[in-house]
């Protein structure tokens, strides 16, 4: 039987009594948009991250676009500003700066976390820079404390992406409260995933979350009142209620993730394959790494998915085209960033869902053993 990379169905299923009454109490409440399960869920979150607001949005794409441009509303940004961002990310990230007209500055990512590195960030810093994207790629953690001290050296804003991050954190300090403002997905297959699109900005910064929430609901603060050029984009109350479900569980789920990570990177031996964090970690260690996904490399990645299929193993490419080489962004195709076109072509994700038996993980390291080099 195949090993599935993650079984969304059976994961919400451990939870299908709550997530079932918390859908009931909304649909008997006659309340399905910004009401009291949503303001729950705002302050939940917002105290899990350690921030002062949580603003709950449509999507994870939504949450960055519209952080950029609450920035532009006050002053902070303006078209053709410069935005640092690794160029290894997923579109979403650099979709959410063209979006604002602002410029993408793509820079090429530490080898080893795939997140930012402080010193080429540092390199790619001119006078037109503004901000720094944070991408907290795969589950860990950007190194935030480096970058937050270049955003105080330089005064430039840090917007975290968080879509992958929830609950990782730096010497206690979790990922959406380390910048000046965080975006987060609860795309269903997210380690916090609702049963729909779903997402959320978290800042302590009280100007900026008005700006947002207004810009979200039509430019509105007050009903009829518009003070900007909106948008509907707002986190509706059934979704908002399963979050609040599954929040509950997310350290628990983290843990186990956290579990399965210590056993491929101790116990997975073949020198064919690198792993995403050094094999002397350990989980005290692994703090700032939450594996949304365990991402190995492969000079030979695709006959190493095949291998694996074969064996029973599903897994998944994270990403297998880089953004400067997609057809949305033409323009860069003939740019070359030889680091991250190698990452593109050798990355790949092993199941490391919560709900893996032992004998399951048991399976995917004995198989990844035995790949040989063809």
């Amino acid at each position: 039987m195949t090993i599935p990379f993650l079984d969304l169905k059976s994961l919400n299923a451990q939870y299908r009594q709550d997530l079932i009454d918390a859908a009931v109490h909304v649909i008997d409440s006659g309340w399905y948009i910004q009401g009291t399960e949503l303001k729950a869920f705002e302050s939940e979150f917002s105290e899990y991250c350690g921030t002062k607001h949580c603003i709950g949005v449509a999507n994870g794409l939504d949450a960055l676009t519209l952080t950029l441009r609450a920035w532009k509303e006050l002053g902070k940004l303006k078209e053709g500003d410069e935005i640092i961002v690794t160029a290894n990310t997923y579109i979403a990230s650099i979709l959410a700066i063209t979006e604002n007209r602002l410029k993408p500055v793509l820079v090429e990512p530490d080898e080893q976390t795939y997140n930012l590195c402080p010193t080429k960030t540092a390199d790619a810093i001119t006078s037109k820079t503004k901000a720094i994207m944070a991408v907290h790629l795969y589950g860990q953690l950007a190194p935030m404390p480096e970058l937050m001290a270049l955003s105080d050296q330089h005064g430039l804003l840090v917007l975290e992406d968080s879509a992958q991050a929830h609950g990782a954190a730096i010497n206690g300090k979790k990922a959406g409260s380390w910048g000046h403002a965080s975006g987060f997905s609860f795309y269903p297959g997210k380690n916090l995933g609702a049963l729909g699109d779903a997402g959320a900005v978290t800042t302590s910064d009280d100007e900026l979350a008005s700006t947002i929430r207004a810009l979200g609901n039509y430019g509105s603060h007050k009903k009829y009142e518009n003070l900007y050029q909106g948008v509907n984009s707002r986190l509706d109350e059934i979704q908002a209620a399963l979050l609040r479900v599954k929040l509950k569980h997310l350290n628990a789920e983290t843990r186990r993730r956290k579990e399965i990570a210590v056993a491929y990177v101790s116990r997975i031996t073949n020198t064919a394959l690198s792993h995403p964090i050094p094999a002397t970690s350990t989980v005290e260690l692994l703090e700032n790494h939450v594996f949304h996904l365990y991402v190995i490399r492969s000079a030979e990645r695709d006959i190493l998915q095949a291998y694996l299929n074969n064996a029973g193993v599903q897994t998944l490419i994270h990403y297998p085209i880089p953004p400067h080489k997609q057809q949305a962004y033409a323009e860069w195709n003939a740019r070359g960033y030889l680091q991250t076109e190698t990452i593109h072509q050798q990355v790949l994700s092993l199941p490391i869902s919560p709900l893996m038996t032992n004998e399951q993980v048991d399976t995917v390291i004995d198989a990844c053993n035995r790949f040989e080099l063809g």
